[in-house]
């Protein structure tokens, strides 16, 4: 498959997923993650604000904030994507793509957060962590300028397809979690 059709196939699979089944799963791989050292030893968290059926980061976020962990999310700036401290959703507007972002009155994170835990968005993976992401490349671009951070991509498990296309630009999450496994 290309990246083109596996991003078809996963969004006909979200649309029929009923939102119960969306967000009970999604509880699913966040308390997989919250289990992990990564999340736990993280005094801060860079985070998706998810949308158009994709896992919900809402249980990690709250669960960092009631942690006492620092919360950062992503805002498109240009052809890059820089991270912006949150501290409640009303911190968050429509963004690019009508994705939510920090409004931009936020502090910016700056490379003291460089091993921060990053949580990856994704539309799908494969067993060996390939990611299809949506096109445009700002995570990959991201994770080029700031490698240091440990990555955990949260996926539902219809997302995991036999083989992702890859090119040398793509990036790795150093784990994927579903809400049966993780690779």
């Amino acid at each position: 498959m290309e990246k083109k059709d596996i991003r078809k196939m996963v969004k006909e699979r979200r649309r029929d997923l009923p939102e119960d089944a969306l967000m009970e799963n999604s509880r699913k791989i966040c308390e997989m993650v919250m289990e992990l050292e990564e999340f736990r030893d993280a005094a801060e968290i860079f985070v998706y604000m998810d949308c158009k059926g994709e896992v919900s980061t809402r249980p990690l976020i709250e669960a960092a904030w009631r942690l006492g962990k620092k919360v950062a999310a992503p805002k498109v700036e240009g052809e890059d994507m820089s991270y912006y401290y949150i501290s409640s959703y009303a911190d968050v507007e429509d963004g690019y793509f009508h994705v939510p972002e920090p409004r931009p009155e936020h502090l910016a994170c700056g490379g003291a957060s460089e091993h921060a835990l990053l949580i990856v968005p994704g539309v799908g993976f494969d067993a060996n962590r390939n990611r299809c992401g949506y096109g445009k490349g700002f995570y990959d671009r991201y994770l080029a300028a700031h490698p240091l951070h440990p990555t955990v991509a949260l996926a539902f498990e219809f997302q995991i397809v036999d083989e992702v296309p890859v090119r040398p630009e793509d990036i790795r999450p150093r784990k994927v979690v579903t809400e049966a496994r993780m690779l």
